[in-house]
């Protein structure tokens, strides 16, 4: 296969990577297993140029991303519905999506498992049109998203403590939205600390990362917590992978969902696979099956 990487130096774990050194231990992988690759290594604000040039390619087969949530997710929005595969390196700090394909969590792990894969179709999700291939969250997770943007950190360590404070002063002050889901022909309405919305549902007893990438449905889980220990409660659960068990969430799946949330003077925010973004009045939410070509590991999971 003809492989185009681009690595996003500002991005992940990249930041802090020998990416010249990296980049030459790819090259021999992939080449020892037979393949031809071309690799670009960008800053954070060339990455959407790089990509769109990789896509275009047509002598490209593997479009290869290294970079944080944000760059896999930009690559991904750009191989939607095309024949080319996407190779996600995992650089982030949780590599939800990497995790649920089973690619290993190793920049040379991944290479490796990339120079004898195979190509998979997966799931894709959109929101108002949008694609996103983990989850789209209101409440909680926006804000504690906000705070930690305001924090300064270096590292993946450093965001990793930075999300933790994020988290606790979220738990000390949450927000509370008002908000309409249209599941199905179902209406649900909801006083709720948060809402997310995800590529398939999440598995049970890990990080939250859906087992089955080729399940064809949304997850939504709506988190009906509201007193200071049941919010405890709820963020220990989530950090366990307990959502059957959590009794302060409602969890639903369908193919078609629809979010009204009724703000005030203030806009709310949302978290679309680890960014930042707008909330409209309304979103629809729809689960696109197969629409996305993948490299994973060609072992047995």
């Amino acid at each position: 296969m003809r492989f185009q990487a681009v690595l996003n130096r500002d991005g992940g774990t990249l930041r802090t990577t020998d990416l010249d050194a990296f980049a030459e231990r790819m090259r021999t992988t992939l080449e020892a297993a037979g393949h031809k690759v071309e690799i670009d290594i960008v800053g954070g604000a060339d990455v959407a140029a790089g990509l769109d040039k990789a896509v275009s390619r047509r002598s490209v087969d593997v479009v290869l991303a290294g970079g944080g949530d944000g760059t896999i997710s930009t690559a991904a929005t750009r191989l939607m519905g095309k024949k080319k595969a996407l190779a996600i390196l995992p650089a982030g700090t949780m590599n939800l999506f990497a995790r649920g394909l089973g690619i290993p969590q190793t920049l040379d792990g991944a290479v490796e498992a990339f120079a004898t894969g195979k190509v998979k179709a997966v799931d894709i999700a959109t929101a108002n049109g949008e694609p996103f291939v983990h989850q789209f969250s209101i409440g909680m997770h926006a804000r504690m998203v906000q705070l930690r943007e305001k924090m300064d950190f270096g590292s993946r360590l450093g965001k990793m403590r930075a999300s933790a404070r994020a988290a606790w002063m979220t738990l000390r002050n949450p927000p509370a939205l008002n908000a309409t889901l249209m599941v199905g022909e179902a209406e649900i309405a909801a006083r709720t600390t948060g809402i997310g919305v995800t590529n398939n549902l999440f598995g049970e007893g890990h990080l939250p990362y859906a087992d089955d990438p080729a399940g064809g449905v949304l997850g939504i889980y709506v988190n009906v917590a509201s007193q200071p220990g049941e919010l405890v409660r709820h963020a220990f659960n989530m950090a366990r992978g307990r959502w059957r068990d959590n009794q302060h969430v409602e969890i639903h799946q369908a193919d078609r969902v629809v979010l009204s949330v009724r703000a005030g003077r203030r806009k709310p925010r949302a978290v679309m696979d680890g960014e930042l973004v707008a909330l409209e009045a309304e979103t629809e939410f729809r689960i696109h099956p197969g629409a996305l070509n993948v490299l994973v590991s060609a072992k047995p999971d």
